[in-house]
């Protein structure tokens, strides 16, 4: 399989800049730890499984319009990063004010959309989903059942959530592996390989995301990014099998 270097640019920085500076005082749910530290995971979890520029934006920015600002904050995000990076964010959203609407409903709705989100957003999803579960894996281990309290959908909600999460994210990497050829305009970062072959290996300097270069191939075989997604699928059954067995255990102790 051929190497895949992706070079990231301004956009990026300013991105991870405007970030901070949203979240600047929000920190995880529970905890004091700063919220960007979930944003830097999610967006290195995405690198990692081969997400191009625009997926690591708009995981930088994925919680943004649900936690700071709304349909304005999305405006201008799509005024700062383009369209694709704004569809993104705003298929990862479930609620555009605060309060926020019922638990149950936001999360059953935001089921039955991933489903037919592009391969980015579900991608970002993914992660963001894979990081959180990571987090109560490790609280249920440091604080035990007193972890659930923190959570609008309580123990059995956030459970009946992950699980069902994970059985989308499964079907959705079923149908990656029974592709067989992969079209790279709509998996990932290949679109920015053939970018950056077009513009002769500088990557994009002109701020045009790689939805916008037109630019579409194909690979024979898996590419990187439906092994990347497949990966992280993998490993949030086997977090979400443990954060059952970690519950049960409490139970029985």
């Amino acid at each position: 399989m051929e190497q895949i270097t992706l070079i990231l640019t301004s956009r990026f920085e300013d991105a991870l800049v405007f970030a901070t500076q949203l979240h600047a005082r929000q920190t995880r749910k529970g905890s004091g730890i700063p919220y960007i530290a979930h944003l830097l995971s999610v967006t290195a979890l995405v690198l990692e499984a081969g997400g191009n520029e625009d997926a690591a934006i708009a995981a930088l920015l994925h919680d943004a319009v649900e936690d700071q600002g709304g349909l304005e904050t999305l405006k201008e995000i799509r005024h700062r990063f383009g369209d694709n990076v704004a569809n993104i964010v705003d298929s990862c959203t479930d609620a555009y004010t605060i309060p926020k609407p019922p638990w149950r409903k936001r999360k059953e709705d935001y089921i039955a959309h991933l489903r037919e989100a592009s391969a980015q957003a579900q991608l970002v999803s993914l992660a963001d989903k894979l990081h959180n579960a990571r987090s109560i894996l490790r609280d249920l281990n440091a604080n035990g059942d007193i972890t659930w309290s923190k959570f609008n959908g309580g123990k059995d909600g956030t459970l009946w959530y992950y699980r069902t999460l994970l059985q989308v994210f499964k079907e959705i990497g079923y149908l990656f592996k029974k592709q067989g050829q992969i079209s790279c305009d709509r998996y990932l970062f290949c679109t920015s390989l053939m970018a950056d072959r077009v513009a002769g290996g500088h990557g994009q300097e002109t701020g045009q995301s790689s939805e916008d270069t037109g630019q579409s191939g194909h690979e024979t075989g898996p590419s990187y990014p439906e092994i990347g997604m497949n990966y992280l699928i993998d490993e949030l059954e086997r977090v979400v099998t443990e954060i059952e067995r970690k519950n049960r255990q409490i139970l029985y102790d």
